[in-house]
């Protein structure tokens, strides 16, 4: 799909209430939408593409308050096809089987004795008092209730919720860091 900084002006003057700017920018962007549904639809007949066309054209209409004046059109364009596009193979049952014995032997992968998730709970857990590790451990991870994991510990129900609170807190702030 092609940038055409036309686009912008047509559709921000169509939602200032042109219908001439709104018919003008449909006719302009149904040459570009007809080919992505073209490229990404290959797996639908071909006489169902139109149909899409038209779903495209009528979510554009309604949706068109969506669009933020002084973005650019295309990728909300795009990203508006795309999720008609994907209703279309969703509501046909269109999957795409490819053969994958040809590929068998790349596709093996020896799997970690610890899945990545369970790893990197682990390591944030390491860095928090133990107390506050064995209680997400017991309650969040394990499943135990507060009354059960905080008998283990010596803690009321209450002290232990409140006890979760808060290493939940420090974890998520031990996250934040390092996700930067």
């Amino acid at each position: 799909m092609d940038k055409d900084p036309s686009w912008e002006s047509l559709l921000a003057r169509a939602n200032a209430g042109d219908s001439a700017a709104f018919a003008r920018f449909l006719t302009e962007i149904t040459p570009s939408l007809r080919a992505l549904i073209r490229a990404r639809g290959t797996a639908l007949p071909a006489h169902q593409h139109e149909d899409i066309l038209q779903e495209v054209l009528l979510a554009i209409h309604l949706k068109r308050g969506s669009w933020r004046q002084g973005s650019p059109v295309r990728p909300w364009l795009y990203a508006v096809a795309r999720y008609k596009i994907v209703d279309a193979f969703r509501r046909r049952n269109a999957a795409i089987h490819l053969p994958i014995d040809d590929y068998a032997d790349s596709l093996e992968q020896d799997m970690p004795d610890t899945p990545l998730a369970a790893r990197d709970a682990d390591r944030l857990l390491d860095q928090i008092d133990t107390r506050s590790a064995a209680l997400v451990r017991a309650i969040a991870l394990d499943g135990d209730s507060a009354e059960e994991a905080g008998g283990r510990l010596g803690l009321s129900a209450g002290a232990t919720r409140v006890a979760l609170h808060r290493a939940l807190k420090r974890l998520s702030q031990l996250a934040e860091r390092m996700n930067r």
